[in-house]
């Protein structure tokens, strides 16, 4: 088990991906859907067999460096195993061209979320099925490559902790040190993450159940939110009959995508934080106190200019849209709230989109299923800001908060900013090469951004008017398809791979 090496390991997820097949074969089987039954099982029988065929072929193979082999690995995860999965959604569809089912299976493999098909009436429910389980298995291998892959090279916002750890003594490493082995942390944090992902998906989907959802609607709004992908057969939680006891016990799952620690205390190794003091947290709850008041006192401010005092009493339920709506987009979900859409005919003001785009940026916590910048880096920004203005009023002051807050805001600062650095330049990338390609300015900002922060649903809300993505080039879903990849590996991983040092034996 410990020579687990990238060929075998790329193969696994092959396996798996096919297995998976079955169940939506299973689906359309007891729907009588015999063509869409054939489509999956004959693809779950075709990967099977190749990667029993390549798993033989390489079964000796050990590559020179694991993490290095493993990070490659998950680049061709995201690039490479979609296409896998596209055969059988090609197949099953009938009427969309084979690039476009792999830019389906891209979207939802890294729990992106979006999708060609504007009306959910146009895939046939099994087909539903299929995309939120790529997207569930995408959000499963993010979580276990997340502790396993990316935090020995500190790489996914680890690289804020290690910075501001560096001058830490060296007793603190000992468990890092024992744990050495790329393959080692992936077979313990399988065992480990596995059991919690699956029992948290099945707690939401008989909660959202009894809440009144259809059992199959509860399914895929249950996998979406542990996985962030926003992906649903009825077009959102809008139209699902759980009402607001539903977005509650949504939104209360919807947390595990904030913090690590929210499922897992020891993913970094050395991690002992409480947490009511982890700073994710921390900063997730401000942004969940700011946003929606703000949101919420704009339009109220305005109703009383308006003299609508009833209507300003009767703003509550606006409220909860925003806050719902705040959590939803921060962790890069992409749910909108029932109430959401009240703020704007509440006060007969425009929807604040580009507050959304700000917190799909913002995204998540990290070693989660959530994209964005993460919180944790936003988090050392913020820190550091804060000391440089007190320092303004008092130059000759000493920072407090203990040495490992001071090193967040020194070097985490640094790193992160870096971070921050690198990824609006990828906005920008992105944005320039969609406007070549024919998108309008708008349009371009609001897919770039979708694209990188990996939340898919943000281009339904954030533009003036929603983006019909099967109407852009094809040349504009390569690029998006790319952006994808680019924000779940992140870009200091694509740098990471691109150092000749790296290579080097």
């Amino acid at each position: 088990m410990r020579r687990i090496t990238s060929m075998p390991l790329f193969v696994l997820l092959i396996l798996i991906g096919s297995l998976a097949m079955v169940l939506p074969a299973i689906h359309a089987l007891m729907n009588e859907n015999y063509a869409v039954s054939r489509a999956f099982f004959y693809s779950a029988i075709l990967g099977t067999l190749l990667s029993t065929l390549i798993a033989v072929a390489t079964f000796d193979r050990l590559p020179e460096s694991l993490a290095r082999s493993h990070l490659v690995t998950l680049l061709a995860a995201y690039a490479v195993l979609p296409i896998i999965l596209a055969i059988p959604f090609h197949e099953a569809h009938g009427r969309t061209t084979f690039f476009d089912a792999y830019f389906e299976m891209v979207s939802d493999f890294t729990t992106t979320g979006s999708t060609l098909y504007d009306s959910p009436w146009r895939l046939a429910p099994s087909l539903h099925l299929w995309r939120a389980i790529v997207g569930w298995l995408g959000g499963l291998f993010v979580w276990i490559t997340a502790v396993a892959v990316l935090a020995p090279l500190n790489l996914g916002g680890f690289e804020v902790r290690r910075a501001a750890d560096s001058a830490a003594p060296a007793e603190s490493y000992v468990q890092i040190s024992r744990v050495a082995d790329t393959s080692e942390r992936l077979i313990r944090y399988t065992a480990q993450l596995t059991p919690i992902y699956i029992g948290l998906t099945a707690a939401l989907w008989v909660g959202l159940i009894v809440a009144g959802d259809r059992s199959f609607v509860a399914l895929l709004h249950a996998m979406s939110t542990l996985s962030t992908s926003g992906i649903s057969s009825i077009g959102g939680i809008y139209w699902s009959q759980s009402g607001i006891v539903g977005e509650i016990l949504i939104f209360g799952f919807m947390f595990f995508a904030v913090s690590r620690l929210t499922f897992s205390r020891d993913a970094m190794g050395i991690d002992k934080t409480n947490i009511k003091q982890d700073p994710e947290l921390r900063m997730a709850g401000m942004l969940l106190i700011i946003v929606p008041a703000f949101l919420y006192l704009r339009h109220y401010f305005n109703t009383l200019e308006e003299h609508q005092l009833e209507g300003a009493l009767s703003g509550l339920s606006a409220l909860w849209g925003g806050l719902f709506t705040t959590l939803s987009f921060l962790t890069t979900t992409g749910f909108e709230s029932k109430y959401w859409g009240t703020l704007t005919n509440w006060s007969e003001l425009s929807t604040p989109g580009l507050v959304l785009v700000g917190l799909s940026l913002i995204g998540g916590g990290i070693a989660t299923t959530a994209g964005g910048v993460k919180l944790l880096r936003v988090y050392a920004l913020y820190r550091h800001s804060e000391r440089e203005l007190e320092r303004m009023v008092h130059p000759s002051s000493v920072g407090g908060s203990g040495q490992q807050a001071r090193r967040i805001r020194r070097q985490g600062a640094q790193i992160s900013w870096v971070f921050f650095m690198l990824f609006a330049l990828s906005i920008t990338a992105v944005m320039v090469a969609l406007s070549l390609v024919g998108v309008s300015f708008e349009n371009a900002v609001v897919l770039a951004v979708a694209a990188l922060a990996n939340c898919g649903p943000l281009v339904e809300v954030a533009a003036e008017a929603p983006i019909a993505i099967s109407t852009i080039p094809v040349e504009a879903k390569a690029i998006l398809a790319a952006a994808m990849v680019l924000g779940r590996l992140e870009a200091l991983a694509i740098i990471a791979l691109l150092n000749p040092d790296f290579w080097r034996k």
